[in-house]
């Protein structure tokens, strides 16, 4: 991602944080009944954040360059972020910098060591896998498998959730129950990961990959909202087992960098808890099945 386009989405980013909050919100009287603006001016902005109305136009323009930590965090108080907006404002920052201070990263990995594969492998009672920052599976365990099994049907490959979201709309809507939900949750942490790593090739490509063929990513990725994706709820239902319940934990690798950890669980003795098992007994006879079929001769 070029230096246009990071300056495209911090000036997007700061223009639509600024629409969504009223005067009165902020705290402001509202002077004159007819406002051109759907939310604060600039210089009520500025006003807030205790800059000049041109330094904070610069911000605004996609100038976040030399912006000390002091100035973005009275910038996050007076635009009201929240704890991901205010890292992603932070990113925004940090890639502004010159070129020559500019990070290189390295891409976000496809696969895991064998040790962190042993460590899915070892967790039997628990949907567990591994994803990277574009949302490509990386690895799962037995019961992972079974249980994404619609999101690993999809012809492309590495599997990615957030293709399946909007590209297989029909399937993914049957998969999750709350799918307007999932399909927000899925552009706002996608839009996270490009403030982070706005020179990720493969990140460039999935997005514009999904602008070009849906139109609800379009719009959903138009709002600029970001999210962090660390715990709550899912609630799927599968083709084999049905409804789902499941409470999630999704945390970083600190041996592999770029890597995320998501593990679903449910209630003992809760009816999640009770299909999970059924589902680890198919996905066991499936994978049996499939060990015999490899191994019989053909004719």
């Amino acid at each position: 991602m070029g230096t246009t386009d990071l300056r495209t989405q911090i000036r997007d980013f700061l223009s639509t944080r600024r629409a969504r909050i009223t005067p009165g919100q902020a705290g402001l009287p509202a002077y004159g009944g007819n406002r051109r603006v759907a939310g604060l001016r600039r210089e009520e902005v500025a006003m807030l954040a205790g800059v000049s109305v041109e330094y904070y136009t610069r911000m605004e323009r996609g100038n976040l360059a030399g912006a000390s930590e002091g100035v973005l965090e009275a910038l996050a108080k007076a635009l009201q972020l929240d704890e991901a907006e205010r890292a992603h404002l932070l990113s925004l920052a940090r890639e502004s910098g010159p070129g020559t201070t500019r990070r290189r990263r390295r891409a976000a990995p496809l696969s895991v060591r064998p040790a962190i594969q042993q460590v899915l492998d070892a967790m039997t009672d628990a949907p567990a896998w591994v994803r990277n920052g574009r949302h490509d599976i990386v690895a799962m365990n037995q019961l992972a498998r079974a249980l994404y099994s619609p999101v690993l049907a999809q012809p492309e490959r590495p599997a990615n959730t957030t293709r399946f979201v909007y590209l297989e709309p029909e399937a993914a809507e049957r998969f999750f129950v709350d799918y307007d939900r999932i399909a927000n949750d899925a552009a706002a942490m996608l839009r996270l990961e490009a403030g982070k790593n706005p020179d990720d090739r493969a990140l460039i490509e999935l997005v514009g990959q999904l602008s070009t063929r849906s139109e609800l990513f379009r719009q959903r990725w138009a709002s600029h909202d970001v999210q962090f994706h660390r715990s709550g709820q899912k609630r799927l239902n599968h083709p084999v087992v049905g409804r789902l319940d499941l409470d999630f934990e999704s945390m970083e690798l600190s041996s592999a960098p770029g890597l995320q950890l998501n593990v679903y669980t449910a209630p003992a003795g809760s009816p999640t808890a009770d299909a999970l098992r059924v589902l680890a007994s198919w996905a066991a006879s499936q994978e049996e099945l499939a060990t015999e079929s490899a191994a019989s001769p053909t004719t």
